[in-house]
């Protein structure tokens, strides 16, 4: 028996260092002596539980605001919007107060400094009158300062349509005519640029966003019944499509142009226009849209709908639509500018909107004399809102596609 219990004793002895170690391997680790990797490994699993428990649309934001320059673009066209929705703050006289004696004053540019010091000015202006061509030549008087003040005192208007005030973003420390600034300049008829870029630019995006917004519910409600019902629907719509897509562009306008009375006002020319480019714009995302439907109908998870019993508006709404969210958000804000663009062209041409209502097209009809223009070059200064107002949609319709569609990353 003694020899047998060394024998007993030896795979004890060589089972011991085994079970120790496992048994510090269970034991938590002290802090002094944890690793690198498990100091990376935290940060990761907190950012993995942030995503999990985020919703759809803060994850949108997130990638959305890794895109600088869609930022940027964002902050322009909230600017722009700022702009909309309170022209009258941001002018300096009624646009449409006019003076032939002050016809094509230049440009007067802020001087922020003044010996030195913080004081924002504007250079004078000199007429004198040309004895062979009688027509008024205007010089800036470094000399002559018209000091500038932020939120000053000028005409009286509604706040949002709400408060009446006279306050307004720039103004003069002199309430006085002869002091009045002229950031734009002025027309031919002494109407200051500015003020009524500020005017113009409201009736402008006004009609680009709400005619994109009637033809994306057109472009949804149609496509969709297209491409969910097919049958009799489908062949009428898009035989209604394609009659509307082969229709030529100027010829309509000129005829629709023409079927406007003159005596209506601004307000009615501005609905009539709004529907008709809207009406003009819903087809191609119908076509689109129809697309989609007709892929996504047979989806598992549009029959499980069908057999929990939802409604096909549910089924259309609540769980086809958002599929293809990103494509929606892309086509509008990249349908904005187009919209824009073409009232803009509608307008300079004469077949859009007309005096006395002031739209970026409007105003750009003072530019179409090359006499006029190399006079006054600053007259197309609503051709250049134009093309950055155009840029940021893009940019920010490009940005929101991106986030907005989780493959992209």
């Amino acid at each position: 028996m003694a020899g047998v219990e060394p024998n007993l004793a030896q795979p004890e002895d060589t089972h011991l260092p085994q079970d120790r170690e496992s048994e510090s391997a269970a034991l938590p680790i002290p802090p002094e002596e944890q690793t690198g990797v498990g100091e990376s490994l935290l940060p990761a699993t907190q950012d993995e539980e942030r995503i999990s428990v985020a919703s759809n649309w803060t994850l949108v934001w997130w990638r959305f605001r890794k895109n600088k320059l869609a930022l940027i673009s964002t902050a322009i066209l909230l600017f722009l919007v700022l702009i909309v929705l309170m022209p009258e703050f941001f002018a300096t006289v009624d646009p449409e107060e006019t003076d032939a004696r002050l016809a094509f004053i230049p440009v007067q540019g802020i001087h922020w400094l003044d010996e030195g010091r913080l004081k924002p000015w504007v250079p004078g202006v000199a007429g004198k009158r040309d004895p062979v061509t009688l027509r008024m030549i205007w010089t800036t008087d470094e000399s002559q300062k018209i000091y500038v003040r932020f939120f000053a005192p000028g005409f009286s208007y509604k706040f949002l349509g709400l408060i009446e005030t006279d306050r307004h973003l720039i103004g003069t420390v002199d309430s006085g005519q002869a002091s009045q600034v002229y950031l734009l300049g002025t027309d031919r008829l002494g109407r200051d640029q500015w003020s009524r870029l500020a005017y113009a630019t409201r009736i402008s995006m006004t009609i680009g966003m709400a005619s994109v917004i009637l033809s994306v519910v057109l472009g949804l409600l149609l496509g969709g019944i297209s491409g969910y019902f097919g049958g009799w629907p489908d062949m009428v719509i898009q035989r209604t499509i394609e009659l509307l897509q082969s229709l030529p562009v100027i010829p309509i306008w000129l005829a629709l142009t023409a079927a406007l009375p003159r005596t209506w006002s601004p307000e009615k020319v501005f609905f009539a226009i709004t529907i008709i480019l809207a009406l003009r714009g819903w087809t191609t995302l119908a076509r689109e849209v129809r697309g989609r439907f007709l892929s996504l109908r047979e989806e598992d998870f549009v029959l499980a709908a069908e057999l929990s019993g939802a409604s096909q508006a549910r089924i259309i709404l609540v769980h086809m639509i958002p599929t293809f969210t990103s494509h929606i958000i892309a086509t509008s804000t990249l349908a904005i500018p187009v919209m824009i663009v073409t009232e803009t062209s509608l307008s300079f041409l004469g077949l859009g909107m007309r005096p006395p209502a002031i739209s970026w097209g409007v105003m750009l009809q003072e530019a179409q004399n090359i006499q006029t223009l190399a006079l006054a070059p600053w007259l197309l200064t609503p051709g250049l809102v134009v093309i950055v107002a155009v840029l940021i949609f893009n940019l920010v319709g490009d940005g929101l596609r991106d986030a907005a569609d989780p493959y992209s990353h």
